[in-house]
């Protein structure tokens, strides 16, 4: 009997290495370090692809191939994870988003604060000019029906998102400078659980931009609890990156205590040349509340500078109600005057990014 299986286990072999002769596929990768995504360290092996799929990784060498690749002392990984993208709408005008397959990424994170869902009326006529810009017909309400126009219309990466702190008070406040009340409150976590419910990965916030400045910690705190049962993390831009980002990790750092979920902080930096050098004791706080049991991350950007509209420098209390809002607060020279007063004035009240500029060059 013994005899038969080591004949059988003979045959079994031959038969692979023949098939593994056999097999014509589009391309095989020699020599890489592979990195799975799985968490193990690289190793080294084959990978070969058919029909745009990995269609066998280990030793190949006897595989043939319409195209070989030697990618030694390379790495071969699945893609890249895009921890903070914002290609919600351009994923509905190229599927494809060749911009990030280009660059090896195949999986975005989106939803910073304002996200893709939930949506009203109001919301779609106040962001008009973007839906416009795009040409997107805005025909969803929820993630639901958003995630099924994706998938009916197909798309080149993964795509998940947040629901944005910033569109449940949208869609329950608009663009007030204004706290909720307990009803309105209630509503906006109803969108949350709804929104989780869905397939939302966690609650984000973007809290340099009205209306976001608007909320408290404490609402916060109330949305970001939602996602919790979930498994939802709470990820943010942070109130600020500059003068008081301590305060502000301080606050990230409450909300993910007090909501029990994880926290991440998006595009981690210490903005305006003055607090250059501030690294170490922002890591330093970050560790501290890991050590006392948070459970907070964060990332970075590869490059030196940043982009912004030039709203965005606008004090947040001249955004109440609205862009329509602003721009009549900016047609009135005294208020004009206001403003420019408090952009020269570094008061540290607010996120004041023309402080953190050199000028208008």
């Amino acid at each position: 009997m013994k005899r038969w299986f080591a004949v059988l286990g003979v045959l079994c072999l031959v038969i692979s290495a023949r098939a593994q002769q056999s097999a014509a596929y589009d391309i095989v990768i020699r020599n890489a370090h592979i990195v799975d995504g799985t968490g193990s360290p690289w190793y080294s092996g084959d990978l070969a692809i058919r029909n745009g799929r990995i269609a066998a990784i280990g030793n190949l060498s006897a595989a043939t191939a319409k195209q070989m690749i030697d990618a030694r002392g390379r790495v071969v990984a699945p893609g890249f994870i895009d921890m903070l993208g914002q290609s919600e709408l351009t994923i509905l005008v190229n599927p494809h988003l060749p911009s990030k397959i280009y660059q090896g990424i195949t999986t975005e994170i989106t939803g910073e604060g304002g996200s893709i869902a939930p949506l009203n009326d109001r919301i779609i006529a106040a962001d008009r000019v973007a839906y416009e810009h795009y040409q997107v017909h805005p025909d969803w309400r929820n993630f639901q029906q958003y995630f099924a126009r994706l998938e009916k219309q197909g798309l080149g990466i993964n795509l998940a998102s947040y629901v944005g702190a910033t569109q449940v008070r949208r869609m329950v406040l608009g663009d007030d400078d204004r706290a909720p009340s307990p009803a309105e409150l209630e509503r906006m976590k109803s969108l949350v659980r709804e929104a989780m419910q869905q397939g939302a990965v966690g609650v984000s916030t973007s809290l340099q931009y009205a209306p976001a400045p608007y909320a408290t910690t404490e609402e916060l705190i109330a949305l970001a609890r939602e996602a919790s049962p979930y498994g939802g993390v709470y990820a943010t831009h942070m109130r600020s990156e500059g003068d008081n980002i301590l305060k502000a990790l301080d606050e990230a750092i409450r909300i993910g205590r007090e909501a029990g979920v994880p926290v991440e902080i998006w595009h981690i930096k210490a903005a305006g040349k003055k607090n250059w050098g501030r690294m170490p004791e922002i890591i330093a706080r970050i560790e501290a509340a890991r050590g006392s049991g948070v459970d907070i991350t964060a990332d970075t950007y590869a490059y030196t500078a940043g982009e912004n509209s030039v709203s965005a420098i606008i004090p947040p209390w001249a955004h109440d109600g609205g862009d329509a809002k602003m721009i009549e607060r900016l047609k009135d020279p005294a208020i004009r005057a206001r403003i420019r007063k408090e952009l020269e004035t570094d008061t540290g009240d607010w996120e004041n990014e023309w402080q953190e500029v050199p000028g208008p060059d």
